[in-house]
């Protein structure tokens, strides 16, 4: 009989293998990047948006991830997850919501389900719709993000979506 860890293990392998939505949006229209100090992690979220009934829906996402597997794999079932959602909707969801494929996250690995979630807000809160008239077409890279933005301290880290979207001179 099949433990609750091998059931995830397997889950989670299934969505490494192939994992959905990776890679970078050019058109994005909101991006959220948060990364753990402690293990080095970091996820981006971009996200497109279509208005529906005066309201609007996400009708794509994509992510990249410097991290471990559950990252990857949480990231991945996140964008599929989101899909038709409202901001308010997609707001509303927590880490627990998007793993419920792969099932509860062991205890050492809730933080990736928190950075996916993190990464989502912050994309949410950054609706860079606003701002039609700046060039989004040359954001930084995950890995110049990560560069360029390192935590200093702490757990988990919101990286403001301006410092992504400024050209360099």
């Amino acid at each position: 009989m099949e433990s609750d860890k091998d059931k995830f293990e397997t889950k989670l392998q299934e969505s490494i293998s192939n994992p959905k939505n990776m890679g970078e949006m050019k058109d994005a229209d909101a991006i959220g990047t948060v990364g753990n100090a402690d293990c080095g992690d970091m996820v981006r979220m971009f996200l497109k948006f279509d208005e529906e009934n005066g309201q609007k829906v996400i009708n794509k996402a994509s992510f990249q991830s410097f991290g471990c597997q559950t990252a990857i794999a949480v990231a991945s079932m996140a964008t599929e997850i989101l899909k038709g959602k409202t901001i308010e909707e997609a707001k509303n969801l927590s880490a627990d919501e998007m793993t419920t494929e792969i099932g509860s996250l062991p205890p050492m690995k809730i933080h990736c389900g928190q950075m996916v979630e993190g990464a989502l807000k912050s994309a949410l809160d950054s609706d860079l719709k606003q701002n039609a008239d700046q060039n989004i077409n040359d954001q930084s890279t995950l890995t110049k993000s990560l560069v360029q933005n390192a935590p200093s301290s702490g757990k988990i880290k919101i990286v403001p979506i301006s410092d992504h979207t400024k050209k360099e001179s």
